[in-house]
């Protein structure tokens, strides 16, 4: 490369030059769902903007409300929402979108619209105030009743192995979205200066294995035997324990330096505390995309079949041979609990 190149190196590709080139990779290649993964970027922008002059503007902390899931709201929790249910509505693709942070399923009155959203707009906002990575989880599924009318609950009920596209936006040190249509993940960083996300990780493939378990052992006490016994196990092999508390964050670093979630069941939440729709099956969807696993310890993510859009199960998510393992402990203590 001469000197006169070095001047103007290539900033390499934006988002939207990405989606449109892999157009034709998507089951149904006629420009609405790469409009909606536009439309997620736009939000996602504004919602980085919000975030990052939270402490300036006073829209850190709590909102002073409880969600559906009985969690206290922080005021950024209902500014990501009203930007995402926005951005989606405005943008005329999407007919129902299900949100972690609302009862009923929200209309658009995008009767035409093609596509299903289920989205956690802001995962882990309890941690801004302390500068911790944060995130946005979407999943988006095409719906199965006709157009015309109003999106129904059979097409926001949908098991996960129908999902069309599925991603996550990290803000942290940088601003990341990642995300997959099911021909495999890649990942983009926001570039501030020019208002674009671009090309930074290409083609994501997450290690078989790793030397890192993320659970959060101040619930130890309650996990049940085959959990305690697997988390044994990992201390015995000399894994690191790495617990952010941001599921994004902690799942982001697993998905590219190996290693394993953790949020089993226990006695406080029998269930599981994660939701199925929007952080359990799209975190699914990518990390089997990028070549690891998801359980609920006991069955695949992706196949469990949703009975209510608030949902909740274990989750067992990372590398495949630790998320083999854990299955195994599990499957050692319902053989002995028989």
């Amino acid at each position: 490369m001469n000197q006169h190149d070095k001047l103007a190196l290539p900033v390499g590709t934006t988002l939207d030059r990405f989606i449109m080139r892999k157009q034709e990779d998507f089951p149904y290649a006629t420009g609405e769902l790469s409009q909606l993964l536009r439309d997620i970027a736009l939000a996602a922008k504004i919602v980085n903007r919000e975030i990052n002059r939270s402490g300036l503007i006073d829209i850190a902390g709590a909102y002073g409300n409880r969600n559906v899931q009985g969690e206290d709201q922080q005021k950024l929790d209902v500014i990501a929402n009203i930007r995402f249910i926005r951005a989606l509505r405005n943008g005329g693709e999407v007919c129902t979108i299900i949100s972690e942070e609302d009862e009923e399923v929200i209309q658009t009155g995008n009767v035409q619209g093609k596509y299903i959203v289920a989205i956690d707009p802001l995962d882990g906002s309890s941690n801004i105030d302390v500068n911790v990575s944060i995130g946005t989880i979407f999943s988006i599924y095409r719906r199965v009743s006709p157009t015309g009318n109003e999106g129904t609950m059979a097409d926001c009920l949908q098991a996960g192995t129908h999902q069309v596209a599925a991603g996550y936006v990290i803000y942290g040190s940088s601003t990341m979205l990642v995300y997959t249509t099911g021909n495999g993940v890649n990942g983009f960083t926001y570039e501030p200066s020019l208002g674009e996300f671009f090309l930074s990780h290409p083609n994501i493939q997450s290690p078989k294995t790793g030397t890192v378990y993320s659970v959060n052992e101040g619930s130890s006490a309650s996990f049940s035997p085959g959990v305690a016994d697997y988390v044994a196990h990992c201390k015995e092999q000399g894994y690191s324990a790495r617990y952010i508390g941001s599921l994004v964050a902690d799942f982001h670093r697993n998905l590219l330096k190996g290693g394993i979630y953790i949020y089993p069941s226990t006695q406080k939440s029998p269930k599981g505390k994660l939701r199925l729709m929007y952080e359990c099956n799209p975190l699914a969807f990518i990390v089997e995309q990028a070549g690891g696993k998801s359980s609920n310890g006991r069955m695949r993510t992706m196949e469990i079949e949703p009975q209510d859009m608030h949902d909740r199960c274990p989750l067992f998510i990372g590398s495949t041979e630790l998320v083999n393992k854990a299955e195994e402990f599990l499957a050692k203590e319902f053989v002995e609990a028989k």
